[in-house]
């Protein structure tokens, strides 16, 4: 039984049950993994394609009415050579550059803006990086007959069947006038033509931008659902993040060993050593080039306040014993800091006893 419950315990921390963290969310997105509809590019560009046809058409209408009439009123007159081929080939092709230079301008920036507002600005490489786990037959196989194949063919036949229902409701309503088309004149036609052509894809865009509403949606849940964590992947995370507590631990110890040797450096520089005398020792320096009051250059307490003690006797700084103080000046006083206003003149009678004792003064 209790290999049943290390089992069960070991599967459930596996379990991906927690929301991603923003560092996990900040990775996925490094390698590209972020939720994007494809559906909003297509609805959006198309939109924006056919808006432009409509604000643009009459214009390019004329341009390639002059193109055709130049075509047949000039160009058929031309001897076939190399250098007059070549020279309506540039034409036309800059011609044609001109009339579709609006389009392909809108197309563009539709492309790129309908990514900025779901992705916002990203730049990576990771999706191109050759994989060799891409070509594995078995997980495309996999991904072909897994849910999220299901829900992609279900919404293309669905997005299929929504614009040919738009595109037959605009031929139905238009029939009538498609059929009176034949007694109208050719220039006629292509305008009628034209403005029905406009209206199916701007209907179409529309209606595929209402249904990649929903398309992001669902894109936004299944990436929130591909990148959840686990238990155990929370746990590593904050360990890589803070640090193994193991070698933190020691990293501290290495620190305390560091900050007591050079403590231990400064106890011979010290006017005098104030004790408990069994449990706490602080060494007090006072100069009044560097500062108006004394200065705390160590401080212990039990094991730490015996070394000092040690040091201060082998280099003969003078010791004097002061329970309430040693504990105060221990409590409220910091390394390499003047000692708080409160302890001047009992600071201050100890130092004056220390150098007459000295004879410094």
């Amino acid at each position: 039984m209790s290999y049943m419950k290390l089992d069960l315990q070991f599967f459930a921390a596996d379990e991906k049950t927690e929301k991603a963290t923003p560092k996990k969310r900040g990775d996925s997105r490094k390698k590209g993994q972020v939720p994007k509809s494809q559906d909003v590019n297509t609805g959006f560009l198309l939109l924006m394609v056919f808006g432009g046809l409509y604000l643009f058409g009459g214009q390019m209408q004329v341009s390639l009415t002059e193109m055709y009439s130049k075509t047949f009123q000039e160009y058929i007159h031309w001897e076939l050579t190399t250098e007059s081929t070549a020279a309506v080939f540039l034409e036309i092709t800059v011609e044609m550059a001109k009339i579709l230079a609006p389009i392909m301008g809108i197309a563009i920036v539709a492309g790129i803006a309908s990514n900025l507002v779901q992705i916002g600005i990203l730049f990576t490489g990771e999706p191109m990086k050759f994989d060799l786990k891409k070509m594995d037959p078995i997980k495309g196989a996999k991904r072909i007959f897994s849910a999220r194949a299901i829900v992609e063919l279900i919404k293309s036949l669905l997005k299929i069947s929504i614009v040919g229902l738009i595109t037959f409701a605009i031929i139905w309503v238009n029939k009538d006038q498609m059929m009176l088309m034949s007694q109208k004149s050719v220039e006629d036609a292509l305008v009628f033509f034209g403005n029905i052509t406009i209206i199916m894809g701007l209907a179409s865009g529309l209606a595929l931008l209402l249904l990649s509403t929903l398309d992001y949606v669902y894109q936004r849940y299944d990436h929130e659902k591909n990148i959840r964590m686990s238990k155990k992947d929370l746990k590593d995370e904050h360990k890589n993040i803070e640090g193994d507590p193991l070698i933190k631990s020691k990293i501290k110890e290495k620190q305390r060993q560091m900050s007591a040797a050079r403590m231990m450096s400064e106890v011979p520089d010290a006017d005098v050593v104030i004790t408990n005398p069994t449990h706490f020792a602080i060494a007090v320096k006072y100069d009044e080039k560097v500062s108006d009051a004394p200065i705390v250059v160590a401080k212990g307490v039990d094991f730490v306040a015996q070394k000092i003690k040690e040091v201060a006797k082998a280099n003969e700084v003078m010791m004097v014993e002061n329970r309430p103080l040693a504990r105060a000046l221990y409590q409220s006083s910091e390394l390499d800091r003047p000692i708080d206003e409160q302890f001047f003149k009992a600071v201050a009678e100890i130092l004056a006893y220390v150098y007459r004792l000295e004879k410094k003064v």
